[in-house]
């Protein structure tokens, strides 16, 4: 079984009883300035490799001067909601038109992912009236700005396009002269959709009329989906015919609220993510177009942008410009023919592609295929998602990590959420769901990495070479500890594709460990919580079951500030840190020691005084970072250092000694779990009987995630690859380490969650 998302095919698709041509309707897009049908252009090389007997594309590039064929829905909307609101007959004259709704001051109004909003812009443009349109924040400037050129406001919603859909229906509700034009249908809202719908069924009759010219007639046809009104006159239109046409949907991996309703066999809202594919990111279906698509849809395909992008590529080498959302189709058909029909295509098969957008900036999408560790080690490294908040240097952040992991997630119809209380720092937890009653298992690892400025060659290549005879991957990252993920990205897969657990298995990407470990505080505050949980960091295939906590405290010495020369008045804050000092270096021989994890220790990371060398400082701060073991806390070492404070100002026997109070900055717990916890022996059991010995259970010096997760009740182990080079000039990690970490994994995770 393929761990993909599978295709959704319908054995009971129907057919329609008929489909007529809407009144006035061909008269109305011919009177349009510039109209005539768009170029339906034949691809034979592409047949013959498909195994079918054409295979033609409707390429909606430039459609009345627009890079869409949005303008066909949206003009016939405007014009019939305009003509409603003035009591205007359907057959008005478009200068009539424009004449009334000037005089009655109409502004059209649209919530949009991009084209069907400019398209309306432009219809206002054409009756001379003003439009406001309604975007997601998501929107890239460049799109934003096209839609300003048609004359346009446009109003940023702070939400996705759902809310601008919302936002922009109440302000057609309490704006006089507001009109609502709009291609997703809501309760209460049907009629306008409805229009916009059979605008589109004049992309329809072209085609009919272009296939006949060429001898042909279609048997299936392909439509991108967004909210689905494009899809519903497609699928009334082809059902309609004599010899009714198969009808084929394809949508995003990440939004395929479509197919997500179709499994349901209901509507479905959906949460979408990131996709190059802008005009398809919706995440329900249109009401009005819902009953048709599930009734008379033969097959749904999702694809991911990866295989959009091919597919651009592929078209406009043969001079047919289309944007992702056009070539779409495309892909859908590659993936149709790969992967089985269903007898939806033979050799005898007329296929017409729908190409519903013109070529578009985006940003070229990474491969999200891989279900090998090695190839998602790469993949994930190629990603700069260098800490924002760790260096002086900028630091690329987690977002676009993230994204591609919740498409890697979305490809695989596996359940994610992104979890960003703070904006711009997000994770992701991918959730595959058992069948109930087992154990649940968390891998834990984290997506940022240190700066790339130390970097030698280039920190972003993902490439494998070889070094001191092993084959690695080289890259900022992949050694800490995007490899270690992978390896759990790969053992997920792999079940996947196999047979179920009882039990959920949790991938927990999580944002800033290398600073301050938000993520996993965000994922632990939004409640999940699993029965035992590995963290892929690079321990050389050691175990390892305890580290040290930290605590970070500033400690403030003051003085009296005054001009150098004047010792009666000035106090001198950094020559009395001294004293504070050496009483530190003292307590630091008093500190505990562990029985595993050894002494607790301190020093003295960061000291700043004074402003000039003529002046007397007021104040000196000293930063002590205490690395600390079971029993230490932040409260208890704040009072000691209270009390070594008050002891050196009652010796002084003066009051010049002076401080502010001791104040923690930084706290994060030790972890140390039983080295005979079952958890740590299970773990230990799978890679016995995978790797041929017992990995060594130890403490590590550095510190990680494995404390929140343990300091929950989580049974936790810190156990990850070899490799070379953490934070360094050069880092690596082990190709052979990665593959037995990840069949260590799947073992523990079929074992654990059975």
């Amino acid at each position: 079984m393929s761990p993909r998302r599978p295709i959704y095919f319908n054995a009971s698709a129907g057919t329609q009883s008929d489909f007529l041509e809407v009144e006035g309707l061909s008269k109305f897009h011919q009177s349009l300035a510039g109209y005539t049908p768009t170029p339906l252009t034949s691809f034979p090389d592409l047949a013959t490799e498909l195994g079918v007997r054409s295979v033609l594309v409707k390429d909606e590039s430039n459609r009345l001067g627009l890079p869409s064929f949005k303008v066909l829905g949206a003009s016939w909307g405007c014009y019939r909601a305009v003509a409603a609101y003035l009591d205007l007959p359907p057959t008005v004259s478009l200068e009539e038109m424009a004449a009334r709704a000037q005089e009655k001051t109409i502004t059209l109004l649209a919530a949009t992912k991009g084209n069907h909003g400019r398209a309306v812009a432009f219809m206002a443009r054409t009756l001379g009236i003003e439009s406001n349109i309604f975007v997601p924040d998501s929107m890239d400037e460049p799109t934003q700005n096209r839609i300003r050129s048609e004359g346009a406001k446009v109003t940023i919603i702070k939400d996705d396009y759902d809310a601008a859909v919302l936002e922009a229906l109440k302000v057609s509700k309490e704006t006089e002269g507001a009109l609502l034009i709009q291609d997703t249908a809501l309760d209460g809202y049907e009629e306008v959709p409805s229009w916009i719908v059979d605008g589109y069924s004049t992309m329809m009759f072209e085609i009919e009329s272009q296939l006949a010219e060429m001898g042909l007639v279609a048997t299936t046809m392909i439509t991108p989906v967004g909210v689905g009104s494009l899809a519903n006159t497609v699928s009334t239109f082809c059902k309609s015919r004599e010899a009714p046409i198969s009808v084929v949907t394809v949508e995003p991996d990440t939004a395929a609220c479509l197919q997500d309703s179709l499994l349901k066999e209901k509507l479905t809202p959906i949460e979408t993510s990131f996709t190059i594919m802008d005009g398809m990111n919706c995440g329900t279906v249109s009401t009005t177009a819902w009953p048709n698509l599930q009734r008379l849809v033969d097959a749904s395909v999702t694809v991911s942008c990866h295989e959009s992008h091919k597919a651009v590529k592929y078209l406009a080498l043969r001079s047919v410009s289309a944007g992702p959302c056009g070539a779409a189709s495309l892909a859908a058909l590659r993936r149709l023919t790969k992967e089985g029909s269903q007898s939806l295509l033979t050799k005898d098969s007329v296929v017409v592609l729908l190409s519903t957008e013109g070529p578009r900036d985006y940003p070229i999408p990474l491969d999200v295929s891989p279900d090998n560790e090695v190839e998602i080690t790469r993949m994930l490294t190629k990603i700069n998602s260098s800490n924002p908040t760790l260096s002086t240097a900028d630091g690329a952040g987690e977002t676009q990590i993230c994204d591609y992991l919740q498409a890697w997630f979305a490809h695989r119809g596996i359940e994610s959420h992104r979890v960003e209380p703070v904006p711009g720092r997000p994770s992701v937890v991918g959730v595959l769901r058992g069948t109930g009653g087992g154990k649940s298992l968390m891998f834990n690892g984290h997506i940022d990495t240190v700066s790339l400025a130390s970097y030698e060659t280039d920190a972003l290549s993902g490439a494998v070479d070889t070094r001191d005879g092993q084959q690695v991957v080289l890259g900022r990252g992949s050694l800490d500890m995007k490899g270690g993920l992978a390896s759990a990205l790969a053992t997920v897969s792999a079940i996947r594709a196999g047979s179920s657990l009882r039990g959920d298995i949790i991938v927990a990407a999580v944002s800033d460990e290398e600073d301050a470990s938000q993520g996993t505080r965000d994922i632990l505050a939004a409640g999940w919580k699993t029965d035992g949980a590995v963290i892929p960091e690079p321990t050389g295939e050691a175990m390892a079951h305890a580290h040290k906590g930290f605590v970070w405290v500033e400690v403030d010495i003051l003085g009296v500030a005054a001009h150098g020369s004047d010792h009666v008045h000035g106090v001198d804050a950094i020559l009395h840190t001294g004293r504070f000092l050496q009483a530190m270096a003292e307590y630091s021989k008093t500190l505990p020691v562990d029985d595993v994890l050894g002494p607790a220790t301190l020093h003295c990371g960061l000291i700043k005084g004074g402003e000039e060398a003529s002046s007397y400082p007021a104040k000196c701060t000293t930063t002590i970072e205490f690395r600390t073991v079971p029993g230490q806390t932040a409260l208890s070492i704040l009072n000691d250092i209270k009390s070594l404070l008050q002891d050196i100002q009652a010796k002084a026997g003066n009051a010049q000694f002076k401080f502010a109070e001791p104040r923690a900055t930084l706290c994060r717990p030790a972890h140390k779990i039983d080295a005979d916890h079952p958890f740590i022996q299970t773990v230990a059991d799978c890679a016995e009987t995978v790797m041929g010995k017992r990995p060594a259970i130890q403490s590590v010096p550095f510190w990680c995630d494995a404390a929140l997760l343990s300091e929950t009740g989580i049974p936790s182990v810190v156990f990850g690859p070899s490799g070379h080079g953490l934070h360094g000039k050069e880092e690596y990690v082990e190709v052979e380490s990665l593959q037995r970490l990840k069949n260590v994994y799947e073992k523990l995770a079929r074992e654990f969650c059975a």
